[in-house]
């Protein structure tokens, strides 16, 4: 008997599909899981059974991996009560174990709440941090606790930044909570890659966080990449409305502007909305004069806004990963399709399922032919 069986929260979900296809399943996820509406709009998943066991027993002593992944037809809380549900569907017929892998992990903005006991964070929170949450859920906690209550027993994430999601995931799947850093896949592709130079030990990248949250990523893709004279450089951001910020150099960075001439910098960051924040940091960097600006971003997330500051000419190349999916579509990706390299994760998340993790990982990788680096990928 195979020891897992993959099911995803849509049928057809390329993400779900492609991590049972490394997990060797053979079965489409459709023969495997129909995922059916009843006349009045509730959704009822049911696992397909072979027959010849006891009804109720039919994934007995089964590893059932639940992928839920964005998806272009139905709401991030559409999807979220799907994995509850097909989850609670694994454990009423058996399965021995239920795992959640949602690359880009719902609810983590709502990460606290409005009182003191909401929320774990790595910062001292004050009245302002408070009022940001009044009257709302702590939905992150809920979220959590939901998925316990279903049957799940881990979570997989990807590169989730909030302190306080890991606290509450961990809390309520008994240390279940897993959180992978994509540190070493973005590595492996740009030093097999011309995105950067990675020559002389870095001596010709400088790495850059464009805030303080994400200095810590950026020293752990400098010690993955192997680049040991890589310089660092921390920016401070401060927001002066809801679309506006300013970047300036942190007290605490190891690099200054000065240090960018002539070198490739490298942003790295968990994820993009507007697309503000990296347009201004991009527009700081190429003040002292670097010789390529490459943005690394996990989570995706394309929007006309979006897709128009990094179009922008202060910004080279950009690196993300299919975290969010719908980034592979070519509509999505509008002209930064030029300028554009997906990495994909299903092999590597699968290889994690396996407990293989001293191989460096290997990720297939999507690019338009309208990328000036297309052909040259090929050869």
């Amino acid at each position: 008997m195979k020891p897992f069986l993959v099911v995803g929260t849509e049928s057809d979900d390329p993400f779900a599909i492609d991590v049972g296809r490394f997990l060797g399943q053979r079965d489409d996820i459709s023969d495997v899981i129909s995922l059916k509406n009843f006349a009045n709009g509730e959704f009822c998943p049911r696992f397909i059974g072979e027959g010849g066991h006891r009804p109720g027993y039919g994934l007995a002593g089964r590893h059932v991996v639940v992928v839920s992944t964005a998806s272009a037809w139905l709401s991030r809380d559409a999807l979220a009560m799907r994995t509850l549900l097909v989850a609670r569907s694994a454990k009423d017929n058996g399965a021995e174990r239920v795992i959640l892998v949602e690359p880009d992990l719902f609810y983590s903005a709502q990460d606290r709440g409005a009182r003191p006991d909401q929320g774990r964070t790595d910062f001292p929170r004050d009245e302002r941090d408070f009022s940001k949450f009044d009257g709302q859920p702590f939905s992150a906690r809920l979220y959590a606790q939901a998925l316990s209550l279903a049957g799940v027993d881990r979570v997989m994430t990807v590169h989730n930044h909030s302190a306080s999601v890991g606290a509450e995931f961990d809390e309520a799947l008994d240390g279940g909570y897993e959180n992978l850093s994509p540190a070493p896949v973005f590595a492996q592709y740009l030093r097999s890659s011309d995105v950067i130079e990675t020559g002389d030990n870095g001596r010709s990248v400088v790495i850059c966080a464009p805030d303080e949250g994400a200095a810590g990523f950026a020293e752990e893709v400098r010690s993955a990449l192997g680049l040991p004279d890589a310089g660092l450089l921390q920016l401070a951001k401060v927001r002066t409305d809801e679309r506006r910020v300013t970047s300036t150099v942190a007290e605490e960075s190891p690099c200054g502007m000065d240090d960018v001439a002539g070198r490739d910098v490298l942003i790295v960051d968990d994820m993009v909305r507007t697309g503000g924040t990296i347009l201004e940091c991009c527009r700081r960097i190429r003040e002292g004069n670097p010789r390529r600006v490459v943005f690394a971003v996990t989570h995706f997330y394309s929007s006309d806004e979006c897709r128009e500051n990094l179009f922008k000419p202060f910004l080279d190349e950009i690196v993300t990963t299919n975290s969010v999916p719908t980034i592979l579509n070519r509509d999505m990706q509008g002209r930064l399709r030029r300028k554009m390299v997906v990495l994909k994760l299903e092999s590597w998340i699968a290889s994690v399922l396996e407990g293989s993790r001293k191989a460096p990982p290997t990720c297939a990788f999507d690019m338009s032919t309208k990328h000036p680096r297309w052909r040259g990928s090929l050869e």
